[in-house]
């Protein structure tokens, strides 16, 4: 409910009227799948890295390990979604549903931290898609100006007009965005379809360019920093849950969405590290300086230089669509968390298209200052990651704790009991690598610890406006155990 001012007529008072706004129930599952689309272009933020760290044949391993869990979750997610159908903001919502009977303060933190790390997929996105464009197009600018800790060159100009664009165009409407995603979701899989499959036709790919670095360059604490960093991509398809109110019949197009996504994300993160890593080779991946870089290098090898042109184009309006799915998923996000009391009441509002304009409005600006702040594509990822980790593990603890907790909620889907223990074992492995990767290798096999303390300011942030929201604007103490019904508003107590 949005409250608005008109204007003040003459010689008298300012009227108020109330004026009452939904999230539009437009989508079907497949469009949800459609935004899943962007996933894989999040795979080629963290890919390059990956390899020069681990090897071709260690990145492939390590990557198919961390996409088979985020598959295992997505299930999971399934029977929170349709437990709370009508609960905008994805995962970290389901974990403050959990969480709240325990200690309420979690829900602001999982869900900030949810926020923080999606949004920041609008400046990695935008950063690549400028590395990319700056390449292919504009070899010879060097142009660049420095002040503080600021930078701005062509790379970091491109990504700012993105960013501007995509939020305009997201602004306009749910349906707008998934058309979008049609048209740029086929654009992006065009090249890693080349880059997965061409190979084997051509002959590029050669058994000799794959590599197994993990043991020569660190051993266990390196893999556990990769699959660290590896959530924040490989995990991404939980995205179909956070537009769950806006499926047409919620209860079965999200879980059908999370599972289509799932199968398909398993698909393109085996295939992309293989193809590409076969075709180049790690010491090739290991010069680009940028990890953005070589992607033209390998299209330009499997296509030539006028085809490989062509797919980078293609390429960069593919991953725009990541940049798209950012939006749409992070202002959810924070509209979410403002319903459910947990932040400001300023991010309860819907603008005149039915979306959460304040939410993709303050994304954009955030996202704006890291790609001047930082400049480059994996360190954002890696301010910006604690948050989505541990918005996995408390989702995955308040499965646990609601199958416990709310035995008689309905349940439309309801997996085996044996999930029980296998989300356990899912929220144990996520924790080792926050801890492992986050922190205590940050510094020797990361991309250093002061990024960790990003990601940790903005968890004390979520706190103070969760406070503020609770005192001021809501005029309460602060409930540090909440209590939860045992079923939903209008359902009798027996129900099953």
């Amino acid at each position: 409910m949005a409250p608005v001012e008109s204007d003040p007529p003459i010689g008298g008072r300012a009227t108020a009227e109330v004026e009452e706004r939904h999230l539009l129930k437009a989508m079907s599952w497949w469009d949800g799948f459609m935004i899943a689309l962007a996933n894989p272009g999040f795979l080629v933020a963290a890919l390059g890295g990956s390899i020069a760290g681990l090897g071709t044949t260690g990145a492939l391993v390590l990557w198919l390990i961390s996409v088979l869990l985020g598959s295992f979750q997505n299930n999971v997610y399934a029977e929170l979604a349709t437990m709370f159908p009508e609960k905008s903001g994805g995962i970290s919502v389901y974990a403050h549903e959990a969480w709240r009977k325990y200690f309420s303060p979690i829900g602001p933190l999982a869900t900030f931290g949810y926020w923080f790390a999606w949004s920041t997929v609008l400046s990695i996105s935008g950063l690549i898609c400028g590395t990319l464009i700056a390449a292919e197009f504009f070899p010879n600018v060097t142009w660049s100006a420095s002040g503080g800790h600021f930078h701005i060159d062509l790379p970091v100009t491109i990504a700012i007009v993105m960013l501007l664009l995509v939020w305009v165009f997201n602004a306009r409407g749910i349906r707008s965005t998934v058309w979008f995603s049609y048209i740029t979701g086929v654009l992006l899989m065009i090249p890693l379809l080349v880059m997965m499959l061409l190979p084997y036709l051509t002959g590029a790919w050669h058994a000799s360019n794959m590599s197994w670095d993990i043991g020569a360059n660190g051993g266990l604490g390196l893999a556990l920093t990769w699959l660290y960093f590896m959530g924040w991509s490989a995990y991404g398809f939980e995205a179909c849950a956070t537009v769950a109110p806006e499926y047409r019949d919620t209860t079965t197009e999200t879980p059908k969405a999370l599972r289509a996504s799932a199968a398909f994300s398993v698909f393109v993160y085996a295939l992309l590290p293989l193809g590409l890593g076969g075709t180049l080779g790690t010491e090739k991946v290991a010069a680009d300086k940028t990890f953005i870089v070589f992607y033209k290098d390998a299209l330009d090898a499997l296509a030539g230089n006028v085809g490989g042109g062509a797919l980078v184009v293609c390429m960069v309006a593919g991953i725009v669509l990541t940049m798209s799915t950012a939006t749409l998923d992070g202002s959810r996000a924070l509209y979410g968390i403002a319903m459910d009391g947990m932040t400001i009441k300023w991010f309860a509002y819907l603008n005149k298209h039915n979306v959460p304009g304040r939410g993709m409005a303050v994304d954009a600006v955030m996202n704006i200052f890291l790609v001047v702040f930082f400049g480059s594509a994996i360190e954002i990822l890696a301010a910006g990651n604690l948050g989505y980790m541990a918005a996995h593990f408390f989702a995955l603890t308040g499965f646990i704790l609601l199958r416990r907790d709310r035995p008689l909620w309905p349940r439309p889907i309801r997996l085996a009991k044996a999930w029980v223990p296998i989300a356990g074992v899912l929220a144990a492995a996520n924790l080792l690598f926050i801890v492992c990767g986050g922190f205590i290798f940050a510094d020797e096999y990361g991309y250093g610890l002061s990024k960790t303390m990003i990601g940790a300011s903005v968890l004390v942030l979520a706190l103070v406006l969760y406070f503020y929201r609770r005192i001021v604007q809501d005029r309460t103490h602060i409930q540090w155990r909440e209590p939860t019904p045992p079923v939903p508003a209008g359902h009798a107590v027996e129900a099953g």
